[in-house]
C-alpha cells in the first residue's frame, strides 16, 4: 500500500474515532466464556495469554456456522448508541469475510434483524462495525453507506429496546476457519452521524468531498490529461495476445464454425465457442452504459454543485417515481441526477456519447473482456464488435404467487392463463433486437427471481391461486383424500383450502414439494426458451441468473436451458462444491460477482467486502482463476462497469465501490492490472480444469 493511502486510512479511523466518543463492552470476558453463549457448528475457548486474547472459535464446515450471544436474561436495550463493534483477529494466511447479525424477535436473517459483513486482513486485527438501522433518520436517508460510520446494517429497522442476540458468522464456509474475536460493545451513545457529517459532502464531481484518496480528481482540466494518457496506453496494447475478432482462443482448437456462438464440452471441460469455431470463456463486465442516477430531491445541502437550469449537464435531471424504502422520506419519487453523465461530457464534450462508447469498447479489449455483460446500453452492445449477453423480464398482465415473498418482487405464476402472453410480451422484443447480430452469445431471462417461494408460497395462497391449484391436482392425483395427504404428510389438515406445508416437512411432503417445484420450473423454463427460440434461433437460452438456487429448479433449468447462470458473490468458487456441476449436463455461467472497499471515498464496500483496493485486486485475480479451474463454467461477469453513487443509486440506495471505474471515468489501476491478469491465462487454466 503507498504512503498516501495508508495517511488516508489514519485520516478515516481518526474521523470515524471521533464520530463515536461513548463506549460500553456487552458480553464482558474478563470471567470465561460467558455462559448465554450459544454455538452451532462452532468451537469457542477463551485465550488469556500471548499476543492475540480474547474469544478463539473454531467456524465448522455448514452453511452459517455461529457463535450466538443471548442476554442474560430479558433483552437488551441499545437504544441511543449508534451501533455494536467487536474486534477480530484473523490467524489465517488470506483475507475471511466475516458477519455480524444483531437480533428482536422473531429475526430469521432478514426480517427483525441487521447484518452486515467485514472483511478481516489476515494476521491483523480488525475492527468491525456494525451501524444499526432503524429507519427515520433524519438527514442521510437514502444511502446503505453513510459518510463517516461506513456501511450500515443490512435487513429491517431494529427496535433497539429489544435487542434478543447478537451473533457473528461465517457464510457457507467450504473449509475450517479461525478468529479471535475481543471486546464487544456498543458504540457511539447519544452520536448521530448527521450531526458528525459536514455539509456539503459531495463535490461537483460525484466524489466525497471531506478526504483526499490516490487517484481523486480535483480540477476540470484533469480529464483531458488522464483521457489523453489512457489513449496513449490503449494504443499501445489494444488487445490480448492470441485472440481472435471476438476474444476466443485463437492458439485454441479449433471446432465446427457455425457463423454463431453454441457450446461444447471437450475434453471433460465446457466450453463456449465463438461464430469462427474458436474456444471462448466468457470475461464480461455487467451494466457497461451511462446512468448511474441518485436523487437530489430534498438533498440539496448534500452538494456543493448542481446543474442550473438550461445549462449543459441539466439535461441529466430526471424525475424518478417507485424507488424502494429507503426513500421514503420523499415518497419515493422526485429529481435524480446523474455526475457520472455529467462528468462524461466534461471529459469528452458534446459528442460524449459516441465518445464514451468508443473508448468503452477499446477498454474491453484492452483489459481482456470479452463480454458486455447484463443490462447494459443496447446501442454500445449493437455496435461495439464485442460480444454480448442481453436480457428480458417477465412483467406485465399475469397473477403473482401471492402467497410468496421475493426480494425483487412476488415469483411469477406459471400456471396463470396470462403467463405464456406475460413471457412474449416481456422476452420478445430483446430477442428480435439482436437475432441477427453474431456477436449477441445469447439471453437471460429474468433475474435473481424468488424461487424459494415455490415451496410454501402456492399452499399459502388463495384457493383460486391458479399454482395452488394445479399442486393440490397433483397431490389428489398421488395421495385421493386430503385423509390419504394427511397420513403421508403427518398433517391434520381438515380440507385441501386448508392444506399448508408443515414447519418441519417429512420425507413423503419433501417429494411432493419438490416433485411440484420441478414441474413448476420446468413450465417456466420452457416457455421462456420457446420465447428466444421463436424469435432468435441461433442464439443461447442462458437461463434465468439464480441468487436462491433450490436443486431441483437448477435441475429443471438444465434440462431445459442451454446455459445455467447464477449469480455467486462469494471469496471464489471452490470446485469440491461445484462438482455436482458436471452432472447438470449443461455448461455453467456467472452473471454477477464483485468485491469492494472504503479506501477511495466510498461508503460501502458491496456485498464482498475488501480491505483496500490491493486486496480488492487480489480477490478479482483470485475469483477468475477459480472458475476457470471448475471443468463446467464457460465464464464469469464482474458486476459492474461504474461505482455506483456515492449518495445511492436511485431505485433502492446501493452506494457501492464496484465498478472497474469511478465516477470520474478513471479506471481503478489495480483492478485493472489484475483483470488482465487474469485473463491472459484463462485459456490455458481452463483447458487443465479438473
Amino acid at each position: 500500500m503507498s504512503l498516501s493511502a495508508l495517511v488516508l486510512g489514519a485520516v478515516l479511523v481518526a474521523a470515524a474515532s471521533a464520530a463515536i466518543p461513548d463506549e460500553r463492552v456487552v458480553v464482558p470476558l474478563d470471567a470465561g466464556v460467558p455462559d448465554t453463549l450459544l454455538r452451532h457448528m462452532a468451537e469457542a475457548a477463551l485465550l488469556t495469554e500471548g499476543a492475540q486474547k480474547g474469544l478463539r472459535v473454531k467456524y465448522g464446515i455448514a452453511d452459517w456456522p455461529n457463535v450466538y450471544f443471548r442476554p442474560a436474561a430479558g433483552v437488551w436495550d441499545w437504544s441511543g448508541w449508534t451501533g455494536l463493534a467487536v474486534d477480530v483477529y484473523n490467524p489465517e494466511a488470506e483475507a475471511l469475510t466475516v458477519n455480524m447479525r444483531v437480533d428482536n424477535e422473531g429475526a430469521d436473517g432478514v426480517n427483525h434483524c441487521n447484518q452486515l459483513g467485514t472483511s478481516v486482513a489476515p494476521k491483523r486485527w480488525t475492527t468491525f462495525r456494525l451501524r444499526f438501522s432503524v429507519g427515520g433518520d433524519k438527514d442521510l436517508w437514502g444511502m446503505r453507506g453513510l459518510p463517516i460510520t461506513g456501511p450500515r446494517g443490512g435487513g429491517a429497522a431494529l427496535d433497539l429496546t429489544k435487542i434478543t442476540a447478537f451473533q457473528v458468522f461465517l457464510a457457507k464456509p467450504s473449509r475450517e476457519h479461525t478468529l479471535i474475536l475481543s471486546n464487544f460493545r456498543l458504540y457511539g451513545k447519544g452520536a448521530s452521524a448527521e450531526e458528525k457529517v459536514q455539509y456539503p459532502f459531495v463535490d461537483r464531481y460525484g466524489q466525497y468531498k471531506n478526504a483526499d484518496w490516490p487517484g481523486k480528481l480535483h480540477a476540470e482540466a484533469d480529464f483531458a490529461a488522464r483521457l489523453a494518457k489512457e489513449r496513449d496506453a490503449l494504443g499501445a496494447a489494444p488487445q490480448l495476445a492470441g485472440r481472435d475478432q471476438y476474444g476466443g482462443w485463437e492458439a485454441g482448437p479449433r471446432l465446427r464454425a457455425t457463423g454463431w456462438f453454441r457450446t461444447q464440452k471437450l475434453d471433460g471441460r465446457w466450453w463456449l465457442v465463438d461464430p469462427d469455431g474458436r474456444l471462448f470463456f466468457s470475461n464480461g463486465v455487467d451494466c457497461v452504459g451511462p446512468g448511474e442516477y441518485t436523487f437530489i430531491e430534498g438533498r440539496d445541502k448534500w452538494f456543493e454543485w448542481l446543474p442550473e437550469a438550461g445549462s449543459a449537464s441539466a439535461r441529466f435531471i430526471q424525475q424518478q417515481q417507485g424507488a424502494h424504502s429507503m426513500a421514503e422520506r420523499i415518497g419515493g419519487k422526485g429529481r435524480t441526477f446523474s455526475f457520472y453523465c455529467a462528468n462524461l461530457v466534461r471529459k469528452h464534450g458534446d459528442a460524449w456519447r459516441a465518445r464514451w462508447a468508443e473508448v468503452s469498447a477499446a477498454r474491453l479489449r484492452a483489459w481482456g473482456f470479452n463480454t458486455i455483460g447484463n443490462w447494459s446500453d443496447w446501442d454500445l452492445c449493437g455496435s461495439a464488435k464485442v460480444p454480448f449477453t442481453a436480457s428480458g423480464g417477465i412483467w406485465g398482465n399475469v397473477r403473482r404467487i401471492e402467497g410468496g415473498g421475493g426480494y425483487w418482487g412476488k415469483m411469477v405464476d406459471v400456471y396463470d392463463a396470462g403467463f405464456e402472453a406475460a413471457a412474449e410480451a416481456g422476452l420478445s422484443g430483446v430477442a428480435k433486437r439482436f437475432a441477427g447480430n453474431p456477436y449477441c452469445i445469447g439471453y437471460f431471462g429474468d433475474n435473481e427471481i424468488a424461487w424459494d417461494a415455490v415451496e410454501r408460497g402456492p399452499l399459502a395462497s388463495p384457493p383460486d391461486q391458479p399454482c395452488r391449484i394445479a399442486q393440490v391436482e397433483m397431490l389428489k392425483a398421488k395421495h385421493g383424500t386430503i385423509e390419504g395427504l394427511n397420513g403421508a404428510w403427518g398433517t391434520s389438515a381438515a380440507s385441501w383450502d386448508a392444506l399448508r406445508v408443515p414447519e418441519q416437512p417429512n420425507a413423503a411432503c419433501r417429494a411432493d414439494l419438490d416433485a411440484f417445484l420441478y414441474a413448476f420450473a420446468r413450465r417456466y423454463f420452457e416457455v421462456c426458451k420457446a420465447v428466444f427460440r421463436k424469435h432468435a434461433p441461433n442464439q443461447l437460452y442462458l437461463g434465468c441468473r439464480f441468487a436462491w438456487a433450490p436443486k431441483t429448479a437448477v435441475r429443471a433449468c438444465a434440462d431445459v436451458a442451454d446455459v445455467v447462470s447464477f449469480n455467486i458473490y462469494k471469496e471464489g468458487v471452490v470446485s469440491a462444491e461445484w462438482t455436482g456441476a458436471n452432472d447438470l449436463g449443461k455448461p455453467v455461467l456467472i452473471g454477477e460477482f464483485h468485491f469492494g472497499a472504503l479506501d477511495r471515498g466510498m461508503f460501502h464496500e458491496g456485498l464482498v467486502p475488501r480491505a483496500d483496493q490491493r486486496e480488492r485486486a487480489e480477490s478479482y485475480l483470485k475469483y477468475v482463476r477459480s472458475v476457470a479451474e471448475c471443468p463446467a463454467f464457460v465464464g464469469c461477469h464482474w458486476f459492474q462497469y461504474v461505482d455506483e453513487p456515492i449518495t445511492g443509486r436511485w431505485f433502492d440506495g446501493e452506494n457501492y465501490n464496484i465498478g472497474l471505474v469511478d465516477v470520474t471515468d478513471s479506471p481503478y489501476p489495480e483492478l485493472i492490472a489484475a483483470a488482465k491478469q487474469a485473463h491472459a491465462e484463462v485459456y490455458e487454466r481452463h483447458r487443465k480444469a479438473r
